[in-house]
């Protein structure tokens, strides 16, 4: 088994069982035989040992691998396995707080939540009830947030939240702001934009928003001045993102049973009210044979994976028994990559390069013919989701399936630390970065094809600099070919990013986690340029994060030991040219001469 230090650290951590003093009680090995017993447990009696073994061989490989709570849980009493829930609020008190303990249930075993707070009236709007005064949908996130700051999920990582608030809500613009300031560290924000409020901003237009009962309108705003305010926000403190809600509601496949309420904590999977999924990700760093993709062997790890996660369905144990019952009807799951630049790497194609796009179609579309055929043969010999006849693929004429979707693509932050590979189908972060991800302890991470790399074209020498900057391009003395390839974050411009994320989602049921890395130079022009890239692309949503603009980043490139420390806030420095600048905090100092 091929797992790194840093992987074994964030097991022992975070998903190994332990015994009642805390101390770890299981190897890494037991723990994914300890899983694939347990989902295999919904195969049929006489190839339930065949299956076992074979989930174990995926996960052990690093090739496959569930989402957390299922390598948390599994095997476990009570062992909760999904990742996403979507939970509705309604607009009265006892609906909210009702909504509130079930988030709480849903953290406490493992699983984050999302919310849509557009149903709540806006703050001023007076409650005939009492004829008291509304607080609004701001003043309830702040109330969800700090509850949840008192839950760990499973005792082992904080609550993670979505807020949505539709883009026509009359606090919209409260809303926008809400994270400019402390507070809210346990929700992500999205605004849920229509096409109508995007064409009105293209015509310099204003735009009603309405009360979100009567539908009547309020008041209106400026479009164009209101998208450049979301704009401006997410260039300030990386949020909110955006989701485009119609090209969203468009995907659904089970309308029948409502529209799509909001999405997961990382904004790739719209869920109905109360329904949940689970994800997977396949490890693409893992098919690459002799310089080119080993198409079959991946092909044969997604029906692998398809599988897995179904089963996965039939031995969870539901929080609640409204969840139970959406999740049963529509048999949601989301099988996705991570390794992707890894990939890119291996290949020897740069990030930003057009070949790298095309092979992105390439990958994405084997992936879901793949798991849409597996997903096919389930149905076949265990019938289709029970919402089937009614849905809007079987009216389609199309062929059945076991799952309403298939198909997500998930950051993976954890999941690629104990895969070792790159999260997602991001570019690298850096080639050698400090990923504070465990409290007091900090992982130092370096590329692990860099310095074979460099040893290759002799080239060792320059080794020392990019481990202390965390990049290659722009460092002197560093190969071209080199440059070329080590692509991270802050090398590939901001379109590149965004069409990287389109290029996967055209292949894509539910959505794709993608963050668009902008540096710490850039104007908010260049944010509001990515949102409308990404509407006129087909992604589903999008997030941007400029580099420093918020404190206590999880990764700050650069290694301690080759870089000196930031005076301000202890990260390493990392150098361009004679300049110093800090990730973290944005201190910055340059080298002058007399």
């Amino acid at each position: 088994m091929e797992l790194t230090d840093n992987a074994r650290a964030v097991l022992a951590r975070r998903y190994l069982l332990k015994d009642d003093g805390g101390a770890v009680r299981e190897r890494p090995e037991e723990l994914f035989r300890r899983v694939a017993g347990a989902v295999a447990g919904a195969e049929p009696a006489a190839g339930r040992a065949g299956w076992a073994e074979r989930f174990e061989a995926r996960m052990a490989a690093l090739e496959l691998l569930p989402n957390s709570p299922a390598l948390m849980n599994a095997g476990r009493d009570h062992g909760q396995l999904a990742a996403c829930f979507v939970l509705p609020i309604e607009d009265d008190l006892a609906g909210i707080f009702d909504a509130l303990k079930w988030a709480a249930l849903i953290h406490q075993s493992g699983g984050g939540t999302g919310f849509s707070f557009s149903r709540l009236r806006p703050k001023g709007d007076v409650v005939r009830t009492t004829h008291g005064v509304a607080s609004g949908p701001v003043s309830f996130i702040r109330v969800f947030d700090a509850a949840t700051e008192t839950i760990k999920q499973g005792g082992v990582r904080r609550g993670a939240n979505m807020a949505v608030l539709r883009v026509d809500h009359p606090d919209v613009e409260e809303f926008v702001e809400a994270k400019r300031g402390p507070g809210l560290e346990n929700f992500n924000i999205s605004v849920a934009v229509t096409d109508a409020f995007l064409e009105a901003a293209a015509r310099g237009a204003p735009f009603p928003l309405l009360h979100p009962r009567s539908g009547a309108p309020v008041r209106t705003v400026d479009a164009a001045g209101l998208l450049d305010r979301i704009a401006a926000a997410a260039w300030e403190s990386g949020e909110p993102g955006l989701l485009f809600l119609d090209r969203i509601e468009a995907a659904n496949p089970t309308p029948d049973a409502g529209a799509l309420e909001a999405v997961n904590p990382c904004g790739e999977q719209p869920l109905l009210p109360f329904e949940a999924c689970t994800l997977g990700s396949v490890n693409l760093a893992r098919f690459e044979r002799g310089g080119a993709v080993d198409w079959e062997g991946l092909s044969a790890c997604v029906r692998d994976g398809v599988r897995l996660l179904d089963d996965l369905l039939d031995v969870t144990s539901h929080p609640l028994p409204q969840v139970e019952a959406v999740a049963r009807r529509n048999r949601k799951i989301g099988l996705g990559a991570m390794g992707w630049a890894d990939l890119l790497v291996r290949l020897g194609v740069p990030y930003d390069a057009p070949e790298a796009l095309a092979l992105a179609g390439r990958v994405a579309a084997r992936v879901q013919a793949e798991a849409h055929g597996e997903s096919e043969r389930l149905a076949a010999a265990r019938g289709p989701f029970p919402g089937w006849p009614t849905s809007a693929p079987a009216r389609a004429g199309r062929r059945p399936r076991r799952n309403a979707t298939v198909t997500t693509v998930a950051p993976t932050g954890t999941l690629s630390v104990i895969a070792g590979c790159s999260s997602g189908i991001e570019p690298l972060f850096a080639v050698a970065y400090v990923r504070h991800a465990l409290g007091d302890v900090a992982l130092e991470e370096e590329h692990p094809v860099l310095l074979p790399r460099l040893r290759a074209l002799g080239a060792e020498a320059a080794l020392p600099r990019i481990l202390a900057n965390g990049r290659a391009r722009g460092v002197p003395g560093v190969p071209e070919e080199i440059q070329r390839v080590f692509a991270t974050a802050h090398d590939v411009a901001p379109e590149v990013h965004v069409r990287m994320q389109a290029a996967f989602q055209r292949h894509v049921d539910n959505g794709v986690s993608k963050t668009v890395n902008l540096p710490r130079e850039a104007a908010a022009g260049e944010v509001k340029r990515a949102f409308l890239l990404a509407h006129q692309l087909g992604c589903k949503g999008i997030t941007v994060y400029r580099d420093g603009s918020r404190r206590g980043q999880v990764l700050v490139g650069g290694l301690p030991d080759h870089a000196p420390a930031c005076p301000q806030c202890g990260a390493a420095l990392a150098r361009t040219g004679g300049c110093s600048t800090c990730r973290a905090c944005g201190y910055a100092t340059c080298e002058t001469s007399e």
